[in-house]
């Protein structure tokens, strides 16, 4: 597991194919079955696949092609969730969007969809490692309890404590189960982080009675409680970025306000981190790592252009002023397709980076072994 993440690794979700896109659709139309949309799901999951292989990444996904959007469809097969649909500005331009509220007491449900569906992944994976992917705890936390006009409505715990210790137990549970599924590759993708830096999304939380700054430790704690009991064999990683959805993101602010707690969280083995533009900052909150890796997310997933090899290696190099050479990884800032829809780049575009990333590692590192512990 001291492999874990790779030199060279990638986020998860790629672009959906589309066949896929035109199946999904006729679905939601009702003019095929659900059996035909999983047929045509399969053979798009099974090309992928291969597809990562031959680029030579040593981390597999099923690309997240059997989801709507890359947080929702794992928190809606939990128990006492409900989603609904509503309408957003929030990412910079007006679409359809959904939601989720918690409506009961919160727990893991041992038929959630996600486990057979790794399954699937990791039996096609062979001997390639397969990753699975799920949304981190503080999305339910701060979208569906904290923020959640819903719930507020029509709260369902006496406080906050009783909810959280649900949320961990719900967690716990789940981490197990795709233990138990043949997982040893788990990566919790947890964007909440970014509400307690944003001051827009600081004022909603203060508005909805909260303190962000007393969130970042409460955040930092809660994760801590996830990973305490996770097998000794299973590496986890945690992934940031600040949205990502048809390549608009959401939030604004620096690392600092958080680094210090969540780079001090020990259960992870490594940190996929967003550092491919400007809205990033420095890469000085790094120095707030411990003994773990930071996967920099160097090459964008949001525009087509390629990065420049040279111009990857240097900012390597500048971030080593903070974190040890042997302690850094490389690999795009965030999946290529978080929603159905997809960034606004080809497939040939996102191909082109994930072979990038792959080169680029080798020549950083040469001397490593890349391949699995």
């Amino acid at each position: 597991m001291s492999k874990i993440p790779f030199r060279f690794d990638h986020v998860g979700s790629l672009l959906r194919p589309e066949r896929l896109k035109e199946a999904r659709a006729a679905f939601k139309q009702g003019t095929i079955t659900k059996e035909a949309l999983t047929k045509i799901e399969d053979e798009a999951i099974i090309k992928v696949i291969q597809k990562q292989k031959e680029i030579g990444l040593e981390a597999v996904t099923d690309g997240e092609f059997r989801r709507r959007w890359w947080h929702l469809d794992f928190i809606a097969g939990l128990n006492r969730i409900t989603v609904f649909d509503f309408e957003t500005t929030a990412f910079g331009i007006t679409t359809e969007a959904q939601g989720t509220f918690v409506s009961g007491k919160l727990s893991f449900n041992s038929q959630h969809p996600f486990l057979e569906h790794f399954k699937f992944t990791n039996e096609q994976a062979g001997k390639t490692l397969a990753k699975q992917t799920i949304p981190g705890p503080n999305m339910i936390y701060l979208d569906s309890f904290i923020l959640s006009k819903q719930y507020h409505e029509k709260p369902i715990y006496p406080n906050k404590e009783a909810f959280i210790k649900d949320l961990i137990g719900t967690y716990q549970a789940a981490i197990q189960a795709f233990y138990d599924a043949g997982c040893r590759y788990l990566q919790l993708d947890d964007t909440s982080w970014g509400g307690l830096f944003d001051e827009r999304f600081r004022g909603l939380i203060v508005e909805n009675g909260y303190d962000p700054d007393a969130l970042i430790q409460e955040f930092g704690a809660i994760t801590e409680a996830v990973l305490a009991n996770k097998p000794a064999d299973l590496a986890v990683t945690f992934h940031f970025c600040k949205g990502n959805f048809q390549s608009h993101w959401l939030y604004n602010g620096s690392y600092d306000k958080i680094a210090k707690c969540l780079l001090a969280i020990e259960g992870f083995n490594g940190f996929f981190l967003e550092f491919d533009d400007e809205r990033s900052g420095s890469f000085e909150p790094l120095k707030n790592i411990h003994d773990q890796r930071i996967v920099l997310g160097l090459v964008t997933t949001k525009t087509p252009e390629l990065e420049a090899k040279a111009e990857l290696k240097a900012r390597i190099k500048e971030a080593t002023q903070f974190v040890p050479l042997d302690q850094l990884c490389l690999s795009p800032q965030c999946g290529f397709s978080s929603t159905h829809e997809g960034n606004k780049v080809t497939e040939e575009d996102q191909w082109a980076k994930l072979k990038l990333v792959v080169e680029t590692a080798k020549e950083v590192w040469p001397d490593l072994n890349l391949s699995p512990a």
